[in-house]
């Protein structure tokens, strides 16, 4: 099941709320974790098992590291470890077990049959939820949860549980146990869930089919503007998809009372790569840094250990993404560029026009799109050399001028739409005219509402890109 379904829309959500809100505040947590569990079931039923047990380590790790922590700390980062070697493992085993098994098969010439798992959903999202939990008990900021039913709820919590953001146990410790929804909270909720539909239903999906195009054409007979205009189409499907469900998931979990953090800032609006990790899914980019790049030691060790911890998070991060070369290609592209902008090259574009800084990310940005968005990693290559003239059909043809004009009203719109123009239009007029503007709103929304609802009448199945990960 997904957000953007109706069957999500409108007998999951609304019977969720109703039982939600009906039942004695006692019982909350366990209809929440019935409900997780029901969501999660209805494409995995298998995984659940495996989703209760990652709940139940965890839940005995902690306890069992905070009891050592102080009386013997060895003992206490033994559990930890265990805790971690069988989160690391779960993941490792379902998401990089036919990766690996492909790569001893081509380095040793030998035929090891594929286990072909299918990939439990979100297991890449609610792995690392758990690590740092139990991490989080081990270094004293959080105390172990001591209810069960409080923990695998966490672990569990079907808004934010299949594609993040990633929302670490110390965000929501006591919301777990004490919360309470406004009604001006619960209505935010909505409208932000309104706008992640929005942006997944009417701009992810539709830009996305402009890319499907494009990318289903044999690369050699492409030009360079139609290679260009499709990867401007990817990069604006992908974040259109994901920040969608991000919001989609943050306004669910205001309407339940909870407070997840914000994924997204207007990623696009960067100046460098290093500013775009600031602004892009940064719930990850917070948890490489606090569990992974200072434990290294961050930029504490000289210029050289600097350098290296950024190639080891960024190498994490691109196999984070996926069982494949191209996304490990995809993080290391990422360090080098970042570590060149920390070696000086963020010093000499601070003194530019902001046209060029943004000329340079925009550029460089667009070449990494392409890395992530061919697992065959040669076929990218392939669309890279078309992108530069060196396998391509010329600089323009008809097949871009069709693509360009059948979709400039759409570009126009998402290309707006990635920029905080709406935000600050809103911010500069609801405060002269409140009244008006909370009707005119209103209207919004429920016009995205219906024009959303009608376009999923339409389509059969639209997941989010950030699933597979």
């Amino acid at each position: 099941m997904v957000f953007s379904s109706l069957t999500f829309l409108f007998f999951f959500l609304p019977i969720s709320l109703v039982l939600y809100y009906i039942c004695p505040k006692k019982v909350k947590n366990l209809v929440l974790l019935v409900l997780s569990l029901l969501f999660y079931a209805w494409g995995e039923p298998v995984y659940i098992v495996l989703m209760i047990f990652s709940a139940i380590s965890d839940y005995f790790h902690g306890l069992l590291i905070y009891k050592y922590r102080e009386m013997k700390p060895s003992r206490a980062k033994l559990f930890l470890i265990s805790s971690l070697i069988i989160n690391i493992g779960l993941l490792s085993f379902f998401k990089y077990s036919d990766f690996l098994i492909e790569n001893i098969n081509y380095l040793f010439n030998v035929q090891i049959n594929y286990l072909e798992l299918p990939l439990p959903i979100g297991i890449s999202f609610y792995t690392f939820q758990t690590m740092s939990y139990s991490i989080d008990v081990f270094r004293g900021t959080v105390l172990p949860q001591r209810n069960p039913i409080a923990l695998a709820t966490y672990v569990s919590l079907f808004p934010q549980l299949i594609a993040g953001p990633i929302v670490r146990y110390e965000v929501i410790e006591k919301e777990l146990t004490n919360r309470t929804v406004s009604v001006k909270e619960f209505a935010e909720g909505v409208q932000l869930f309104i706008i992640g539909l929005g942006k997944k239903v009417l701009l992810a999906n539709n830009i996305g089919l402009l890319w499907d195009e494009i990318q289903n054409q044999s690369i050699s007979e492409l030009s360079v503007l139609t290679t260009w205009l499709g990867i401007v189409a990817f990069a604006l499907q992908i974040y259109f998809d994901f920040s969608g469900y991000s919001d989609m998931a943050i306004g669910l979990g205001k309407m339940f009372g909870f407070h997840f953090p914000k994924n997204f800032h207007y990623p696009y609006m960067s100046t460098s790569m290093t500013e775009f990790w600031r602004r892009w899914h940064m719930t990850l980019g917070n948890w490489f840094r606090d569990y992974v790049y200072i434990p290294l030691g961050g930029s504490r060790k000289g210029k050289w250990r600097l350098y290296l911890n950024l190639f080891i998070v960024w190498g994490l991060t691109g196999i984070w993404h996926g069982a494949s070369w191209n996304f490990v290609m995809w993080g290391l592209y990422f360090a080098i560029f970042i570590s060149i902008e920390k070696a000086g090259l963020l010093h000499f574009l601070k003194k530019c026009h902001p046209f060029f800084q943004h000329t340079y990310f925009i550029f460089f940005i667009l070449i990494g799109w392409v890395l992530f968005a061919f697992d065959d990693y040669q076929k990218g290559l392939d669309y890279l050399a078309s992108m530069f003239g060196f396998a391509s059909n010329g600089f323009f043809d008809s097949l871009f001028m069709y693509y360009f004009y059948t979709n400039i009203v759409l570009l126009l719109i998402v290309l707006v739409a990635a920029t905080p123009v709406w935000d600050t239009m809103r911010e500069k007029f609801i405060n002269k005219q409140a009244r008006i503007m909370t009707v005119l709103l209103s209207v919004y929304y429920v016009c995205i509402l219906i024009i959303s609802t009608a376009y999923l009448v339409d389509e059969s199945f639209n997941p989010f890109l950030y699933f597979r990960f």
